[in-house]
């Protein structure tokens, strides 16, 4: 409170008897004046009083002011803000799963050419699989796999939707044919295109992916070939790879996922660390899957790492063993390579997928203990190629989550991957 203003409003007060009579307004104005200066006296001391500014000691106030106080505040009152990345979404949505679900999530179901798409009615509906793999040669065209994508996410929750996956490379393994889908050429030949070509290349086979309702490609193949093309039977013999040194395929590789996602359409890079350095194919053989050369420290392998720039949906992993590396387990179940490696050492979080977990390579391990082994080492998806393994998986991983907190806090942690991937796909709501 300002009572100087007070006391000049007052001295400035209108008053009505003045006259013209100079002797009149003397006698008037006088006893005005010291009234105004009484109440401005008066004033003083209450205005001070409620300012929070310091007077002299000689001046105090009759008036006590009462303390004021606040409640202490409540924190847990104050809500939340929750976290809006697909992340901090998928936490939530597995938080709310149980293991059945956790679980489902965790597994890749395969539906070969020609079947009907029921058959996985109970999986996706009862079992809560999370994902699908079209596999085999399907001949009839884009509207024809629309179909059947269609019906299958029909199974699925509305806001959890399936992701759906095919090997689309190019070459030898394309397998979706027919009208609407260009002939792929091989990977050699892609290779030999330029970067932007080969993007511009990939969005189209991605579009026509994206049309028949596949929103994850099975692709590229990152590895680079160092042994005699015609003796590296999983990929030199079949021309998977891009046909160049390690600096090359990665770059084609990461136009090709590029390309891709230009569509609407995710990735999985493959087989880490690579398959161009042994003589048998994982798909058939147990004999010569014992890679004798590859390193943490070489190119090869700095290949597939470069191409984790753009941002591939997943990482797959090879079913060769790697001497140099972890000699005791195939890539798809090393945890130095997978935890203390991939995403300890590169830092990579997103989804690591295997190769098909019903391969001869991997004949000799019950089926039961597959998915166990793959979340045990780090990774999260099981892609399975033959239909009779996805339940001895399925049961193998619930078994061992009921029995093992551990285990299903690992359970858990893969669920999460696999549903941050859905989310920044659109896939969940």
């Amino acid at each position: 409170m300002d009572t100087r203003g007070i006391c000049a409003a007052m001295h400035m007060l209108p008053d009505d008897r003045i006259c013209d009579n100079g002797g009149m307004k003397k006698r008037v104005q006088v006893p005005f004046t010291r009234f105004a200066t009484i109440c401005c006296a008066m004033a003083l001391p209450l205005a001070m009083s409620s300012c929070s500014i310091g007077v002299g000691s000689e001046i105090t106030s009759p008036v006590s002011t009462p303390k004021t106080t606040h409640d202490p505040l409540d924190r847990s009152a104050v809500p939340a803000i929750a976290d809006a990345s697909p992340h901090g979404k998928a936490v939530r949505a597995v938080d709310a799963m149980s293991i059945d679900e956790r679980v489902g999530q965790l597994v890749m179901a395969p539906l070969p050419a020609g079947s009907d798409p029921s058959t996985l009615q109970d999986l996706i509906v009862n079992q809560h699989v999370g994902s699908v793999l079209i596999i085999g040669n399907w001949d009839s065209g884009t509207a024809g796999v629309a179909s059947v994508t269609s019906t299958l996410q029909s199974y699925a929750p509305v806001n959890n939707q399936l992701l759906m996956t095919t090997d689309q490379e190019g070459g030898s393994v394309q397998h979706l044919k027919g009208y609407g889908f260009d002939t792929m050429p091989p990977a050699t030949d892609q290779g030999a295109m330029g970067i932007e070509q080969l993007r511009r290349s990939a969005a189209v086979w991605g579009a026509q992916l994206k049309a028949a309702g596949i929103n994850v490609d099975l692709a590229p193949v990152a590895g680079t070939v160092t042994v005699d093309r015609a003796s590296n039977a999983p990929i030199g013999a079949l021309y998977r790879d891009f046909g160049l040194d390690a600096t090359g395929n990665a770059d084609h590789a990461k136009a090709f996922i590029e390309g891709m996602a230009d569509s609407g359409v995710g990735s999985a890079v493959k087989h880490y660390p690579g398959l161009g350095s042994v003589t048998g194919n994982t798909d058939f053989t147990t004999n010569g899957i014992l890679d004798t050369t590859t390193t943490l420290e070489g190119p090869e392998i700095g290949a597939f790492n470069a191409t984790l720039d753009v941002n591939p949906s997943m990482v797959m992993m090879s079913l060769a063993t790697y001497q140099r590396i972890d000699p005791d387990n195939p890539a798809v179940f090393s945890h130095s390579l997978i935890t203390d490696y991939l995403r300890g050492t590169i830092g990579f979080q997103g989804v690591i997928t295997s190769d098909s977990m019903s391969a001869a390579a991997l004949s000799g391990i019950q089926p039961s203990d597959l998915g166990v082994r793959l979340v045990e080492a780090g990774g999260d998806l099981a892609c399975i190629g033959a239909s009779s393994y996805v339940q001895p998986v399925l049961d193998g991983l619930k078994a061992k989550a009921n029995a093992d907190p551990s285990f299903a806090h690992k359970v858990t942690q893969s669920a999460e991957r696999v549903m941050t991937l859905k989310y920044s796909m659109g896939l969940a709501q």
